[in-house]
């Protein structure tokens, strides 16, 4: 009995090496990144900004796949059906933390840990330069001439058009009603608005740069309580809409993710990895004068605590203003 037991601990001892072994060459083949938005928007344009950067550092390639739909509803589901193995990474946004309280699905990213949360942008009221406004003014008393029938660019609930709306109807003193025509991502309904397909759209800042500097998009103002060095001729919302100032600074944001059962090991190999790689003056730049967003860089309980706090404000924001289909009070999520 006792040679059995001794036995059994040695064969016990001799596999507890291999865990670690099992974990030391990752990553040993190609990384798959899932963007749950269509090419050409924020979060695509981010995430194949940083990939090569994270590729140096893992010493890997990544390969970046777009999965939109559902407002990340597809993609987040696609990665949550992988193995927790960090060969399936997903590229994250804001939205998966509101799909609960939109009543969408009952999931966010409590199923996953943020390897690093790699900054936050600006969004952008833009319109067609044919356009007939030339100011936030002025096509806010268009809406409130003609209601519910200028259309509005839209990417879905939770989404930074959305929340956008939501915070100028509530800085406004009637309904800023709108007919919304919703795309895949900010891309295609770039596309939309430079065909006169749409009137204005809220867009992010960082897929909508290039359009503006070439004159082929006209920014009525910036989501923002001050003007910002990269468009310092648009003015910020809050100068047409001084009510506007008690829901900012509010932006998107940009996050890697992992299953939460991946191991730690791992996960600590990616964080490492994005953490030089956002770290970078190649991306930093970009971010910063490109996109016009901000970096943070935040991963562990920092990146956490963060989105935790971006939820909150959110949730809370589309509840005061009637937008919530299901009261964060009831899923859990304090009132910020």
């Amino acid at each position: 009995m006792i040679n059995k037991r001794l036995a059994i601990f040695a064969l016990a001892a001799s596999l507890l090496p291999l865990g670690d072994a099992a974990y030391a060459d990752y990553p040993e083949r190609t990384i798959q990144a899932t963007v749950a938005w269509g090419a050409g928007g924020l979060t695509d344009v981010v995430a194949r900004s940083v990939m090569p950067h994270a590729e140096k550092a893992l010493g890997t390639s990544i390969v970046v796949n777009n999965r939109p739909g559902g407002t990340t509803v597809i993609g987040v589901t696609y990665v949550k059906g992988q193995r927790p193995d960090g060969y399936n990474i997903l590229v994250g946004t804001q939205d998966t933390t509101l799909l609960p309280v939109l009543g969408i699905a009952d999931f966010d990213y409590k199923d996953f840990t943020p390897i690093n949360i790699m900054g936050q942008g600006l969004a952008v009221i833009a319109v067609n330069p044919d356009s007939p406004w030339d100011s936030m003014e002025e096509l806010v008393a268009a809406v409130k001439a003609e209601p519910n029938t200028l259309r509005m660019g839209d990417v879905g609930p939770g989404a930074t058009p959305h929340i956008t709306h939501t915070i100028v109807d509530s800085s406004v003193d009637f309904d800023f009603d709108v007919r919304k025509v919703t795309f895949g991502g900010d891309g295609p309904g770039i596309t939309a608005l430079l065909g006169n397909h749409i009137d204005f759209m809220p867009l992010s800042l960082a897929p909508a740069m290039e359009q503006i500097k070439a004159g082929r998009l006209k920014p009525l103002a910036v989501l923002s309580e001050e003007r910002i060095d990269v468009l310092p001729d648009v003015p910020a919302i809050t100068e047409a809409l001084p009510k506007a100032a008690e829901y900012l600074p509010w932006g998107s944001f940009q996050g890697i993710f992992v299953r939460k059962d991946t191991p730690d090991e791992i996960k600590e190999t990616l964080s490492d990895a994005f953490e030089k790689a956002v770290a970078t003056s190649a991306f930093k730049q970009k971010y910063t004068q490109q996109f016009g967003g901000v970096v943070l860089n935040l991963s562990g309980k920092e990146a956490q605590d963060y989105i935790d706090h971006w939820q909150s404000v959110t949730s809370w924001l589309l509840e005061d203003t009637g937008e919530a289909k299901v009261s964060p009070k009831t899923l859990g999520i304090p009132r910020p």
